[in-house]
């Protein structure tokens, strides 16, 4: 994240909010920006031709951000933590429906060659992700809320302490404790 913009984006945030439509012009290329960065990231692991792109992500995130005007936002980072919770349900439920769809006979012909390669490939499967920090929320909340933060949001230690109240050491205790516990279910 960049962090030359994060007072202008704070400031646009507020301003924005107290019904500044200026604000929302001037915030809106630079939010577009960072999420489309954080899309890129999510979407780089995806297999070639893959329907979902960076744009429709980006877009369909924003377009629900900009109907959330009821929210104050606090700061950048507590923006971009709830992208990050919007960027997962969207990437979920498509990835959903996609399992969906394959279920229903429609799915891609691959020969083994090309199985091996996707096979061999250590990106997550967004389902068994999304599955796994549902299993983690019940047990334990916060660790869940510090990866959806850190894996979806891209926030850095610091921005996830400052979007939920708590100290760095208490977000790296968290990350590291709910990462391994996650890499256990994940490998089962």
């Amino acid at each position: 994240m960049e962090s030359s913009t994060t007072p202008n984006i704070t400031q646009l945030l507020v301003a924005w909010n107290r019904g500044d439509q200026d604000a929302l012009e001037r915030l809106t290329p630079l939010v577009y920006r960072e999420l489309r960065r954080l899309a890129h990231g999510y979407l780089a692991g995806e297999r070639q031709g893959h329907v979902l792109q960076t744009t429709a992500l980006v877009n369909e995130a924003f377009v629900r951000l900009i109907d959330w005007r009821q929210v104050e936002w606090q700061s950048r980072a507590h923006f971009f933590g709830v992208s990050a919770t919007l960027m997962r349900h969207i990437l979920v439920q498509f990835a959903r429906e996609q399992q969906a769809a394959k279920r229903g006979g429609q799915a891609m012909q691959v020969s083994l060659s090309e199985a091996a390669v996707v096979g061999a490939r250590h990106n997550p499967d967004l389902v068994a992700l999304d599955d796994a920090l549902t299993a983690l929320e019940k047990l334990d909340p916060r660790h869940a809320r510090v990866v959806e933060l850190r894996f979806f949001g891209g926030l850095s230690l610091e921005e996830v302490a400052e979007v939920m109240r708590i100290s760095v050491s208490t977000v790296r205790r968290d990350w590291r404790t709910a990462c391994a516990w996650l890499h256990r279910e994940l490998s089962r």
